[in-house]
């Protein structure tokens, strides 16, 4: 067989076996009032999306179609669709929104109004809130388990969490936590959730029927200084084996394993990661750093960051979908 052919078959085989990802990351930039569109197969920037004032939240709906984005200086949730690309309409959110979880009936949000110490309940088919609940000062972390029955709330400078009947809209628990909890994690069963202490530079494990406290993991990062590991964005694999955390001015993620609750590895990324997010598929990471204006892609499979991608100025939020 000729040599140019063999070369050609090669590469044919090659490129037929290389997976290719469908997927797109979202990430807000909360400075250029922007969601960057990043298409997964690339990591290329493809577009940019015109939002509110000073976008942070980002989640998608039930069926994927829509993006809610968190327009804080305006005091509302911007609704985009993802065929389009574009604001179709807003939701009303309280004041000072930062973050959200979508309930899974798909019906509702459930918002962290920072400025007012609530969480308010938006009905997405009406666009009215229909129901809020008093937290502690500065909410911002939110979760929501899979079955739906609870929401969980931290409130950074009251240092507690909040657990919430998602039915009634009453406080079921208020624990107290590190210092300035940032986020809030479900583990996939509901039986544990999982804190980031943003001061502390920790993360706690609590039994959710009891608010038991099972663990506590304290980051260290070599050459840096214990103030600057700053635990602050979750993300929880779908098998709930493993746990993903941004570690803010450290320019590190921490890969967690959740039965053990040790520190497996390390990942260098952009600088002040906030949030991070997994591929549908899970053998990739994407983290959202502030201050260098980017996302890091982290190959989960090779243990390696392998790309750093120009978004926008200040990237806050991220998520991966269609």
């Amino acid at each position: 067989m000729p040599f140019l052919t063999v070369i050609l078959l090669l590469t044919a085989m090659l490129v037929s076996t290389r997976p290719i990802s469908a997927e797109t990351v979202y990430v807000s930039n909360e400075q250029d009032n922007t969601v960057a569109v990043v298409d997964g197969a690339s990591l290329s920037l493809s577009a940019t999306i015109d939002v509110g004032r000073r976008p942070r939240g980002l989640a998608l709906s039930v069926d994927r179609k829509t993006l809610f984005v968190a327009v804080g200086d305006n005091n509302r949730i911007d609704v985009v669709d993802l065929a389009q690309r574009r604001v179709v309409g807003q939701l009303p959110s309280g004041p000072d929104p930062e973050f959200f979880v979508v309930h899974p009936d798909g019906k509702r949000l459930f918002i962290a109004n920072e400025n007012d110490n609530l969480v308010s309940v938006v009905d997405i088919g009406s666009s009215k809130v229909i129901g809020t609940v008093d937290v502690g000062v500065e909410p911002e972390g939110m979760a929501v388990s899979a079955d739906g029955r609870y929401v969980a709330c931290t409130s950074e400078t009251t240092s507690m969490l909040h657990l919430i009947d998602a039915g009634t809209l009453e406080l079921v628990d208020n624990l107290l936590v590190d210092t300035r909890p940032r986020a809030v994690a479900f583990s996939p069963d509901a039986k544990r959730l999982w804190v980031s202490s943003e001061i502390r530079g920790t993360v706690a494990a609590f039994e959710s029927a009891t608010g038991a406290e099972t663990g506590k993991i304290q980051f260290e990062v070599p050459g840096i200084r214990r103030e600057g590991v700053q635990a602050v964005g979750i993300e929880m694999s779908r098998d709930g084996a493993t746990a993903y955390v941004a570690l803010g001015p450290a320019n590190r993620i921490a890969e967690i394993d959740t039965a053990t609750l040790t520190v497996r590895r390390l990942y260098l990324v952009g600088q002040r990661p906030w949030h991070v997010a997994l591929s549908d598929d899970q053998k990739r990471l994407f983290s959202a750093n502030g201050n260098s204006g980017d996302i890091s892609v982290i190959d989960l499979e090779t243990e390696e960051a392998v790309k750093s991608l120009p978004v926008g100025r200040g990237p806050w939020g991220v998520v991966v979908g269609p």
